[in-house]
């Protein structure tokens, strides 16, 4: 029967050998450069001999008995904690964050950083991946006087964003970037809110105006009516028919206006109603019918044998669909024919989608007013929308609808080859009920 034999090393205070020689070593390149500066400052037999060799003995007696091994183990497995904590703790928050040292070489950056800054490398200086120098020079300013600022930072590839970037002064210990003074940068994103700012004030600069002009109109024909067509029954007939146009176009304005309010309010709560999609198409289609054939426009209507159930509002939804097939007849009237196509497919995740397409042969959009044609008062043709009766919000409370409904809006056009409107929504699934 064997035995095994547990060898130990010899208990005593002397530590790794390698500490030791290298602790000696600094100790005796000390001692020598201050014997040297002795000798050049002619101190030779001076106190300055003195401190040289005191320096000597303490550091070589300092070599002699280094922390043991378990105490160097113990703090390198702290340390490393720690380091891994802080690690998880900067990637976990979703906003940028990046560290630099007193050179503006990079120490550490979360994943939300190299994201926006794909070009961010460690040990590299920050300008390689930032060019900005309202933020440079901020890291500098902080450095020289210790105090934390807020600069702002605005990229517009591939997208228009902008950031307020909070540089702050990291005082830490020898651990921390390297044992330098660092600064950290954090990114706050704001984007969502400017264009907030900005939607709300071109929201009050649009409706007032589109207020304006029909008020003005109205005071302007009561007015002439008070005074010098008081006894003109022509004019009077004539101007009493654009007043009534006029209160009319104010009418729809102020109905949209409080349409989408009403939208936006509810936006966060989905539709529970189970509907038949396509009889509100159906519907929809019949009471749009007469309009399109006053414009020499006829409505196809493409729809399945069979009903399509989701869950809707059925009000909000007739007003996407009129919204969509009124403007196809409007705007698309010199095609002749407006199609409206209804089917039930197979989304990219699985679940089945009702889709809705409403598809006119007029002139087309350009490409650069696609992306803005949901904003509220954008349009395309100012005076052909208001010739035609819109009030620039039609689209926007489309949008809205879809959103409500958990669906999705796609417009596609070509000038000269029509437009493409294509709404899709969840469809209804009915759960296996388990006996």
């Amino acid at each position: 029967m064997s035995e095994s034999v547990e060898t130990r090393e010899p208990a005593g205070p002397r530590g790794p050998r390698p500490e030791r020689n290298a602790a000696l070593a600094g100790a005796l390149i000390v001692g020598l450069v201050l014997f040297v500066v002795a000798a050049v400052r002619g101190y030779a037999d001076g106190w300055f001999l003195g401190i040289a060799l005191i320096s000597v003995v303490f550091a070589t007696l300092a070599a002699s008995y280094p922390r043991s091994s378990k105490s160097t183990e113990r703090l390198q497995l702290k340390e490393a904690r720690r380091s891994s904590v802080a690690e998880a703790v900067l990637a976990h928050i979703p906003d940028p964050v990046i560290l630099v040292d007193q050179r503006s070489l990079i120490v550490e950056a979360n994943t939300a950083a190299r994201v926006l800054l794909p070009g961010l490398k460690l040990n590299h200086p920050l300008s390689f991946a930032l060019r900005s120098p309202d933020v440079l020079d901020g890291i500098d300013l902080v450095l020289a006087e210790g105090e934390p600022i807020k600069v702002e930072y605005s990229e517009r590839v591939p997208t228009e964003r902008t950031f307020e970037v909070h540089i702050g002064l990291l005082r830490g210990n020898s651990t921390d970037v390297g044992g330098r003074i660092g600064v950290v940068l954090v990114f706050r994103d704001l984007t969502s809110v400017r264009r907030l700012e900005a939607m709300r004030a071109d929201f009050v600069a649009n409706a007032s105006h589109e207020l304006r002009t029909p008020l003005a109109s109205l005071l302007g024909f009561v007015e002439t009516l008070q005074g010098p067509a008081r006894n003109d029954s022509a004019a009077r007939e004539r101007f009493l028919e654009i007043m009534r146009v006029q209160a009319q176009r104010m009418k729809r304005l102020i109905d949209d206006l409080l349409s989408l309010s009403r939208i936006e309010m509810r936006a966060h709560v989905p539709p529970t109603e189970a509907l038949d999609f396509k009889s509100i198409t159906a519907q929809m289609i019949e009471t749009l019918s007469p309009l399109a054939r006053d414009r020499g426009t006829i409505i196809h209507a493409h729809l399945p044998d069979e009903p399509i159930t989701i869950y809707g509002d059925r009000d909000e939804l007739l007003r996407v669909l009129e919204n969509l097939i009124e403007n196809a007849v409007k705007y698309g009237e010199s095609g002749g024919k407006v199609d409206v196509q209804l089917a039930r497919i197979e989304g990219p995740d699985g679940q089945s989608q009702a889709v809705l397409s409403v598809q006119d042969y007029g002139p087309g959009i350009a490409p650069e007013h696609l992306p803005r044609l949901t904003e509220r008062f954008y349009r395309v043709d100012v005076v052909q929308s208001r010739e035609k009766g819109g009030t620039g919000l039609g689209l926007a409370i489309v949008k809205h609808i879809v959103n409500r409904h958990r669906g999705r809006l796609d417009i596609a056009s070509e000038p000269g080859e029509g437009a493409r409107f294509t709404v899709a929504l969840p469809a209804y699934v009915e759960k296996a009920v388990s006996e």
